[in-house]
């Protein structure tokens, strides 16, 4: 691969061997994702949960990278979409795509592509461009989510209640998420560095 992220530190060296690896790191962060899912506390007063599911996507693409970030997310998708009790809380099914918070889970992929593509950059290998990477992913969630939840609910009120709310959350899941990159990263600087 031309560019290289974290994961690829550990990625085989022969090629058929690279491919099983790549696709088992998409199905484990698949599942990693839909792990995070399922903590899911529900708020009386908005559609959306607070799920770890932001927390999981973000870190997928930044370890990952883009490709394999973006998959992983996607393949998710597909398995809750085709009926694995995957989203928020145990639920599943293609209608979760078209209801209020379908945008949440479509902008994990986009999230996830976002993350990869700045992690693959200069800038995202200092500890300020790994901070503002997730920030800039975690973002990209509530851009979709809050876009389409406003084709319900208007985007004044879709603000209030799908943005609002989840802005320490999610300020701690990017610190949290900071943390493990930044301790990937002192790993990393022990053997290869990630590509330059």
């Amino acid at each position: 691969m031309a560019v290289r992220v974290y994961a690829d530190l550990v990625r085989p060296a022969d090629p058929r061997l690279a491919r099983v690896f790549d696709a088992a790191l998409v199905a484990g962060f698949s599942l990693l994702i839909a792990l995070s899912a399922q903590v899911a506390i529900p708020l009386p007063f908005t559609p959306v949960p607070v799920t770890l599911q932001t927390f999981a996507v973000i870190l997928t693409g930044c370890l990952l990278g883009s490709g394999r970030g973006a998959l992983a997310a996607l393949l998710y998708l597909a398995e809750g979409s085709a009926g694995l009790p995957f989203f928020s809380g145990g639920t599943a099914g293609l209608a979760h795509l078209f209801g209020p918070t379908g945008g949440y889970l479509v902008g994990c992929v986009a999230a996830a592509l976002v993350a990869g593509l700045l992690s693959e950059r200069r800038p995202g290998r200092s500890w300020l461009g790994r901070l503002l990477t997730l920030a800039a992913a975690d973002i990209v969630v509530f851009v979709f989510g809050v876009t389409w939840l406003g084709a319900f609910t208007g985007m004044a009120r879709a603000v209030v209640l799908g943005f609002v709310p989840f802005v320490v959350g999610d300020a701690l899941k990017i610190a949290v998420a900071w943390g493990i990159l930044e301790g990937v990263s002192l790993v990393g600087r022990r053997g290869e560095k990630p590509a330059e």
